[in-house]
């Protein structure tokens, strides 16, 4: 297959991932307060997380969602439960320098579970599967390519964010900074729900 058929797929991936949501303000977080390599199993859980959520999304995950409309409406609940949780998690952070060397990041698992649990990865995905679906000649197919796809802008876009938040923590020197900052990524986390109950 060559690129040109692939360059639609291949911008929305970009936008949709770079955009700001749930994943990138934990990402940018994360990098702030405990830099890139640290916050690594979290970007990678959270880039896989979505690679399979648009490969299950282009293997018929869309279908089941409709045909069941309570499962959908249980995903985004528990979703947004999770985040928010995580937003008050993130506003009561101080700066990581007052909480020494016990804080840890969250882990490729808790990045599994956000993807898993984020409204704007399963609405992205859901519209990726129905939009390109003539990309490919069987579900497979279709599963493969947004999977890869969807991965490896994420992977991209998380670290950027995660590089952006690691050049800000050395911008913030004392603590109202800190509690500044933290209290704007976790609103901005909590805002991410938003767009998923307003469809």
């Amino acid at each position: 297959m060559s690129i040109q058929p692939l360059l639609p797929l291949l911008l929305f991936a970009a936008i949709a991932t770079l955009s700001p949501g749930g994943a990138t303000t934990l990402a940018t977080a994360s990098g702030a307060h405990f830099g890139y390599r640290r916050s690594l199993p979290l970007m990678t859980g959270i880039a896989l997380g979505l690679g399979i959520l648009a490969a299950a999304s282009a293997a018929g995950l869309a279908g089941l969602l409709l045909a069941i409309p309570g499962l959908a409406i249980a995903i985004r609940a528990i979703g947004t439960a999770y985040l928010l949780w995580l937003a008050v998690r993130l506003a009561r952070s101080g700066s990581p320098h007052a909480r020494g060397a016990a804080a840890q990041p969250t882990s490729f698992v808790g990045g599994l579970w956000l993807l898993f649990n984020n409204p704007k990865g399963w609405a992205m995905t859901l519209g990726a599967a129905a939009s390109f679906a003539t990309l490919a000649d069987t579900p497979g197919r279709l599963a493969l390519i947004l999977g890869l796809v969807f991965a490896s802008a994420s992977a991209l876009s998380l670290s950027l964010w995660c590089l952006a938040g690691q050049m800000l923590s050395r911008l913030l020197r004392r603590d109202w900074q800190w509690r500044l900052v933290n209290g704007a990524l976790a609103a901005l986390l909590a805002a991410s729900i938003l767009p998923m109950w307003l469809d």
